[in-house]
Formats: structure tokens, C-alpha cells, sequence
């Protein structure tokens, strides 16, 4: 959650880099993706369980998500399944799929040089100032000028 503002923030971060993402989501959103990391089994499937089970009762795989552009602070993410074809889809829709299949996530190189921050290094005092940052940012902060 950012604060002040209470509002979902999934925070995607480099494999390799020193990078992370920013994309703030909704709510519903935010709550299937941490019912997926948490493991959350629900009595019936949600919405992001019965596209799992779909997928693979058509035969088919998701091999990647890709967050792929963003637009006006809009960020949009594709599905790339085995079978070759694609689906354009909501990031945090995406997100939420691929932590019940497994899938990586990737991010076009363009996205993370106009819309990531720096990672601070581990030590503690600065893993702090970075949660004093996400706490005073705004999604207005990512605007771009000209």
C-alpha cells in the first residue's frame, strides 16, 4: 500500500539490475495478487484461478507475461502463450495470473528507463529511506515533462 493515500502498488524488481517498477492497481486486484503469494486457496476459484485452469483445459501454457508500454501513466502487459498467441491484458491482471502458473515476468527495456527507480542497497538504514520514499510518492510523480 502507498501511503498516504492507501492505494495498491505492486512493486516488480529487476532479476539483474537495480531497478524497481512502480504500477499502482485496484483493490480486487491487489487482493488476488497477495492471495497468490500468500498461497490463498480459495473454497471456489476466482477470476485469476478459473483463467488458470481454461488455459490449461484448452491444452495450452502461459510461457511469459510482458509489461510491454505505458501510456499517459497507463501500463498495458501482454500474455504470450505456448501456443504462440497473445493477449493484451491489465498488468496487475497479468501479474495475478502468473504467480499461479509460475510464469516470469518481463518488462520492455523502453518501460523501465521512463518509469523505474533506483533499488537502495540492503543495508538497512537504506531499505528504510526507500519506504519513506514510496510513502511521499505519488503516481503524478511519474509524469513525464515535454
Amino acid at each position: 500500500m502507498e501511503m498516504p493515500s492507501n492505494q495498491p502498488l505492486v512493486l516488480l524488481r529487476e532479476v539483474d539490475g537495480s531497478r524497481y517498477l512502480p504500477i499502482w492497481i485496484g483493490a480486487v486486484e491487489a487482493t488476488a495478487i497477495a492471495f497468490a503469494q500468500q498461497g490463498v486457496v480459495p473454497p471456489r476459484p476466482l477470476t485469476h484461478d478459473l483463467m488458470r485452469d481454461v488455459v490449461a483445459a484448452l491444452g495450452d501454457e502461459l510461457s511469459e507475461v510482458r509489461i510491454t508500454e505505458v501510456k499517459d501513466h497507463v501500463f498495458y502487459a501482454e500474455l504470450v502463450f505456448g501456443s504462440g498467441a497473445h493477449v493484451g491484458a491489465r498488468p496487475s491482471d497479468s501479474i495475478a495470473l502468473a504467480l499461479r502458473t509460475g510464469t516470469k515476468i518481463v518488462c520492455a527495456d523502453d518501460v523501465l528507463e521512463e518509469s523505474s527507480v533506483p533499488v537502495p542497497d540492503q543495508e538497512e538504514a537504506e531499505v528504510e529511506k526507500f519506504r519513506e520514499f514510496l510513502d511521499e510518492i505519488t503516481p503524478e510523480d511519474f509524469e513525464k515533462d515535454g
